[in-house]
């Protein structure tokens, strides 16, 4: 078989990622929500991974083989540093890590990196207000500043934003807005203050891409943020129907037992100055059986080359 076919085959074969010494000029960035990935049960939150899910959860992350992996429903740091050591012993190390604490005290935001940190500025204690009433974003979010190459850095912001279960203090909509507007004033912030930096914006929105919260996360004009909507490599290439739709491919990343549905509400952002450095072909959802022993959402993985823009 020439060596271009072979190429093109396995980067089209379904679950396949490229490892990374295959071109020391491309890393990946991936999201996944864990589901309660606690090392004990809280309140609330009373059933731990078994051995199974986490296995599934390890089979799930080395199929994306990826260089930077933001983490949702993480527990407390034991269970993160229980997840790194399990992924080293099957020969994937990951030498950096953070780990978010901010209000909500069962589950977190948290990043393994085998690219190093070269800063931190977590963002726990954000405040909003509602019908005059204060809240706090539950989950904060995890910022920092990763170094791919000498030349070359990035920053990645990673967000858990409200879930839709109902609460007493407020619709839970609105809460998911107001926290949705703290990121992207982080956004904005960091736009104006350079217009060329290099910004990934990812995790479980918990919501769709017609919301009020996703849209706002997005904004518009020349500070949007472009959505990379990773998808399975199952061979479906059809345009959307109408042609503005989105492509009739299975980028649903959420299954909703309770509705029998399926939701894309786990996503990858990024700004204009980082869009030119993605790569498709290094983007998806790995196809993995009974994903769900896992968790309820599908793990995204996003692609980039390191060069000049």
């Amino acid at each position: 078989m020439p060596r271009q076919i072979l190429i093109l085959f396995l980067l089209l074969a379904p679950g396949f990622f490229v490892s990374a010494g295959f071109a020391a000029d491309i890393f990946r960035v991936a999201t996944y929500n864990v589901e309660n990935y606690l090392d004990a049960p809280t309140a609330s939150r009373p059933h731990v991974k078994t051995a199974e899910a986490k296995t599934k959860i390890r089979e799930t992350i080395k199929a994306m083989n990826p260089d930077v992996l933001a983490l949702e429903e993480m527990g407390s740091t034991n269970a993160l540093l229980e997840l790194r050591a399990a992924l080293k012993a099957d020969g994937l190390d990951f030498p950096f890590w953070e780990h978010v604490q901010a209000y909500d005290t069962n589950v977190h935001v948290a990043v393994l990196s085998r690219l190093p940190i070269a800063a931190r500025r977590p963002h726990t204690n954000e405040i909003f207000m509602l019908d005059g009433k204060r809240f706090q974003v539950k989950r904060g979010f995890a910022e920092l500043e990763i170094q791919a190459t000498t030349n070359f850095t990035f920053t990645l912001l990673a967000a858990h934003l409200k879930s839709h279960l109902a609460t007493p203090d407020a619709d839970e909509a609105e809460e998911r807005l107001g926290e949705a507007k703290i990121l992207r004033a982080i956004v904005d912030e960091k736009l104006k203050a350079n217009p060329a930096v290099k910004l990934i914006v990812l995790g479980d929105f918990n919501d769709t891409k017609d919301s009020a919260a996703t849209k706002e996360i997005i904004g518009r004009g020349k500070t949007k943020l472009f959505d990379l909507r990773p998808a399975e490599r199952n061979g479906d290439t059809a345009p959307g129907q109408p042609p503005y739709f989105e492509p009739r491919n299975s980028a649903w990343t959420y299954f909703y037992g309770r509705n029998d549905t399926y939701s894309r509400i786990d996503y990858i952002l990024v700004s204009p100055a980082l869009k030119p450095h993605w790569l498709a072909a290094e983007t998806g959802i790995p196809t993995i059986s009974n994903w769900g022993v896992a968790s309820d959402h599908r793990s995204i993985v996003a692609g980039f080359k390191v060069g000049a823009d």
